[in-house]
């Protein structure tokens, strides 16, 4: 796992308004509605990016087909697709948004060349983690009790 510091996350978070979460579900369990919607209610303005559900609405936000059918700037993007999938997303991202300033891959979502691009550019990057998970770790909202508590932060 890529070691990020706290102080590292917590300034992500804190500086971040707007978020385009690329790959996110209209379904409600799906780990990508879910982050998105907690970071919604956490106050950011969340705007959706899924092909097979432009024109939609989410979270109060029109669903995008793609990055570059975003007209405001954004903050950062999260990434909830597979590894191999992220090359292209960075560099939609990168032309669709000058003033970026994180590429947010979820868990399991790595890729090393994509990352350095961005880097390249002055954009944080942040690898197989979620913002959800650090907002409640670092901002103290985890809701778990005793061992389990212990055993996530122990992982992060």
């Amino acid at each position: 796992m890529t070691e990020y510091s706290d102080a590292f996350l917590k300034d992500i978070l804190q500086r971040t308004k707007s978020i385009a979460v690329v790959g996110v579900s209209m379904n409600p369990v799906r780990p990508s509605y879910y982050v998105a919607r907690y970071l919604s209610l956490k106050g950011y303005t969340v705007i959706p990016v899924n092909p097979g559900h432009a024109g939609k609405e989410l979270f109060g936000q029109t669903v995008r087909a793609s990055l570059s059918d975003i007209p405001e700037q954004v903050d950062m993007v999260d990434i909830f697709r597979r590894s191999e999938a992220v090359p292209p997303i960075v560099d939609d991202a990168l032309g669709a948004f000058p003033g970026l300033r994180t590429i947010w891959m979820q868990i399991g979502v790595e890729n090393d060349n994509a990352a350095a691009v961005a880097e390249a550019r002055g954009v944080d990057v942040v690898m197989n983690r979620c913002p959800k998970i650090e907002y409640q770790r670092l901002f103290g909202e985890l809701r778990m009790g005793g061992f389990a508590t212990g055993l996530i932060s122990s992982k992060l």
